[in-house]
């Protein structure tokens, strides 16, 4: 499990990050891939600030039924605003996680999660549980990053490949994408679709991910893989300092797949 713990700043870090529209055009790439229609049953496995939740809610209306499960409090407090949705179903908030689902059997037609699974360390389990709450033929949509494909400009390549070292202990598996296709096969799922999802920040702007995202680094990576906290905001300041040469961009793979 994470080394990152979701507490309320890191929560509300986050939710900020996912309002960004770097993260609102990732969310209409995922809603696209799930395909969702009026009365569908839909479980949101890690559901985080509850945006995503809650533009499902709105697309399978006041027949369907949207639930999501976190295991951070603090992620569920800020998802619990977004509960009442306009022409949608009210979100049903639990606190569990991916490997005990609480919920039966049969009980979804789509079960989506986004940038979960790499910060799981059992897999195998998670998806036998996403297996076992689908009904016969209903898919699954995850969306995780493979860290091994960022490239960010620094004017100190070798203290960014520290920094980016040290940040890949808050994850379970950094290259997660490159497996998890065999994984979902083994679990007895279909893979019926897979698709690369970039992000791309070209010059300084405090309204992006990786601009959201260097506040997190920041604060994760001291003591970590030898970096010292003045090494972490010497880091970031210089991030800041690039203005227009600012070079950001990363890969999430996004895979659609159905229960046999």
């Amino acid at each position: 499990m994470s080394n990152l713990q979701f507490d309320p700043e890191v929560s509300r870090q986050i939710e900020s990050v996912y309002t960004t529209p770097d993260v609102i055009e990732q969310r209409r790439v995922v809603r696209t891939a799930l395909a969702l229609r009026p009365g569908d049953r839909v479980l949101d496995v890690g559901v985080g600030p509850g945006l995503l939740a809650a533009e499902m809610a709105a697309e399978v209306g006041p027949e369907g039924r949207v639930c999501g499960i976190d295991i951070s409090d603090s992620m569920l407090a800020i998802a619990a605003t977004r509960a009442k949705v306009p022409d949608g179903p009210t979100l049903e908030l639990e606190l569990a996680a991916a490997g005990r689902i609480p919920h039966g059997a049969e009980s979804f037609d789509v079960v989506v999660s986004t940038q979960v699974f790499e910060y799981l360390d059992d897999v195998p389990g998670a998806l036998n549980e996403i297996r076992r709450v689908l009904r016969p033929a209903g898919r699954v949509v995850l969306l995780d990053t493979d860290w091994g494909s960022i490239v960010w400009r620094s004017t100190d390549d070798a203290r960014m490949g520290r920094i980016l070292t040290a940040f890949e202990e808050h994850l379970e598996d950094p290259h997660l994408p490159r497996t998890l296709g065999d994984s979902l096969t083994k679990a007895g799922f279909t893979v019926t679709h897979q698709q690369v999802v970039p992000m791309l920040n070209t010059g300084y702007d405090a309204r992006t991910y990786s601009a959201g995202l260097i506040d997190i680094v920041e604060a994760f990576v001291p003591g970590r893989a030898k970096v010292t906290e003045p090494e972490a905001t010497a880091w970031a300041d210089d991030l800041r300092s690039l203005a227009d040469s600012y070079f950001f961009s990363l890969n999430r793979y996004l895979f659609v797949a159905s229960a046999l």
